[in-house]
């Protein structure tokens, strides 16, 4: 098996609103986030890609124009936006773009991340 990873960064906002009252994450609070996505397959491209690196500009444009300096809430249009939620969010983004793709994690912070991998 062939496995290729990007990381991608943005900053934004949320909110666990569903959260108890007196639980920091029920704040409204912001993260630089980072991203990686995974992509893999049996066998490379004719080129001897999994997929060209150049290919996944898509996912910045998206993750520039539709996530950076937002507010994910909104975005989204969901009350609980955690780091598993925008795995599988950017996941779905991916797949429907990219066979190949295997998992996305989401950082909020140096220390923490979340993986869909289905």
């Amino acid at each position: 098996m062939y496995k290729i990873t990007k990381e991608f960064h943005f900053s934004a906002s949320h909110q666990l609103c569903e959260m108890p009252e007196d639980h920091p994450c029920a704040r409204l609070h912001g993260h630089n986030y980072v991203v990686v996505v995974e992509l893999s397959c049996e066998t490379l491209d004719k080129y001897g890609f999994v997929v060209d690196f150049t290919a996944l500009k898509p996912l910045k444009r998206y993750i520039d124009d539709e996530l950076d300096h937002r507010h994910l809430n909104e975005v989204f249009d969901h009350d609980q936006v955690t780091s598993e939620f925008l795995a599988t969010e950017i996941y779905s983004w991916c797949k429907q773009r990219w066979d190949e793709t295997s998992a996305v994690r989401v950082s909020e912070t140096p220390k923490t991340w979340a993986e869909y991998r289905p």
